[in-house]
């Protein structure tokens, strides 16, 4: 008698279940299990109960998701889940700890794997390589080399006692068995995340007239549905949008010099936009094909390095080197949208070198000024009016992720630090020390653990709520 052999793998989204920030959501994903549903057919009948083998055969994760591109797969730098708040004075549980070389890019996981980049001697040369780790052991099990890392030594700044280690920026991101980078060189990679194997590359410099920067390219590619966007093209194709499946070029237009920023997607007064932060400013564009959408001049010096942050329909951006912050306000009229500048803080007051602040409840929490390596502040600022209601110095240039009503923080010197989400002040709820070495980067929260590295070591944390 014949066997009937099915596989089944899919995700399950319904939202107005469980709170995130404004969201409301519960997502049960699917995506790692597969079923295989035996049944033996005769002539006559093929019965099988497939409501029990299923209920039987799948265990659901409510909350749980991967980190699957830079700041989260929201791109927003907040996670769903529920974590640990009460932290054993003895230290967070390691599920693993392993030596890491230079670099400032975060971790992202994605089908079992967790990928960051790191400097290695590659053929007698410093190159940037893309690094997959298995996500439960730490153990490596592939390491694709980028090209050549050459860096002006700006990275190996730091407290006296926590100089050195330069290295790669960007972070790669996860999807659909692929790894995506975008390396200091502007080559857009894509990747077989099992193997590491090529798939298709472009060097953005050759192809399409790319203007590199100062401290060369930091910024992340950002995956949204088929398209891969990027910027750094040369006059006419400066933001770009690639097939994500084989690297054509679905659009490409503008005119604007690249920054270190990564661009995000989001959706504001119900349309759905990619923000760009360029030197002219911020750009929001149409996803599928570049139109713009809305502008918002902002003064660019020396570097700009945070991504865009959406608070409603409020657009936070900010920039060191005396720059300072500003937010403008986006509206909607049967002319199309508008950006209007609803508030502005000098550089004094309020800044962001390269940590991209979180937004919960109408404040933004973030790391504030430039270079104040082991002294920076965490700062608590109201989005609609850019008052700072709250300052705590001594983190240092580290990163930001939104969890549990909390805000994580990852200090340069490798300290984890929960905070409450409060604009009254500051309420520390758990500190640990995880990392040897400098955290220029942020922590990732996935699957009940934490993922955070230095420039020396990376770690992975249990931090599941039993």
């Amino acid at each position: 008698m014949p066997v009937l052999l099915l596989i089944w793998t899919g995700r399950l989204i319904t939202k107005n279940c469980l709170p995130r920030s404004n969201k409301w959501y519960l997502r049960v994903d699917f995506g790692l299990y597969r079923m295989i549903l035996l049944a033996i057919m005769s002539k006559q009948t093929l019965t099988f109960t497939f409501t029990t083998m299923l209920a039987g055969a799948l265990t659901c994760s409510v909350g749980a998701e991967d980190w699957s591109q830079f700041r989260g797969p929201d791109h927003d730098g907040s996670s769903p889940e529920k974590i640990l708040t009460t932290w054993p004075a003895t230290g967070l549980k390691e599920v693993w700890k392993e030596p890491m070389t230079d670099g400032f890019s975060a971790i992202t996981l994605g089908g079992g794997r967790a990928y960051t980049l790191e400097t290695r001697e590659v053929d007698s040369a410093q190159q940037e390589v893309c690094v997959a780790l298995d996500a439960n052991t730490g153990k490596e099990l592939w390491a694709m080399p980028l090209g050549i890392a050459k860096f002006d030594g700006g990275g190996d700044s730091g407290t006296p006692d926590n100089k050195g280690g330069d290295g790669p920026r960007s972070t790669p991101t996860f999807d659909s068995g692929k790894v995506y980078t975008y390396s200091s060189r502007m080559v857009l990679k894509c990747m077989d995340a099992a193997s590491g194997k090529e798939i298709w590359s472009c060097d953005l410099m050759q192809k399409h007239a790319g203007r590199n920067i100062h401290w060369e390219s930091a910024a992340s590619p950002l995956v949204d549905g088929d398209l891969v966007f990027v910027a750094g093209g040369g006059p006419g194709e400066a933001l770009l949008a690639f097939d994500k499946n084989d690297g054509h070029v679905v659009w490409k237009g503008q005119d604007d010099m690249m920054t270190q920023s990564t661009p995000v997607v989001t959706t504001i007064l119900g349309t759905k936009q990619v923000i760009f932060f360029t030197q002219s400013g911020l750009v929001s564009v149409v996803p599928a094909k570049g139109d713009v959408l809305w502008r918002f001049p902002f003064k660019y010096k020396t570097s700009t390095a945070i991504s865009p942050v959406v608070c409603g329909d409020l657009v936070y951006c900010s920039a060191a080197y005396g720059v300072g912050t500003s937010a403008c306000k986006i509206t909607k009229t049967a002319d199309g949208f508008a950006a209007t500048e609803v508030w502005t803080q000098p550089f004094s007051v309020l800044a962001n070198h390269w940590s991209t602040p979180v937004f919960s409840q109408g404040y933004l929490y973030g790391i504030s000024f430039q270079a104040k390596f082991g002294k920076a502040p965490l700062v608590c600022v109201n989005a609609a009016t850019g008052q700072v209601m709250w300052s705590q110095p001594g983190f240092g240039m580290g990163g930001i992720t939104l969890v549990n009503g909390c805000v994580l923080v990852l200090s340069d010197a490798g300290d984890l630090v929960l905070v409450k989400t409060s604009s009254e002040s500051y309420q520390e709820v758990a500190r640990s020390h995880v990392l040897a070495g400098k955290c220029w980067n942020a922590a990732s929260v996935s699957n009940g653990r934490i993922y955070a590295r230095s420039t020396k070591e990376g770690v992975s944390l249990d931090v599941s709520a039993h």
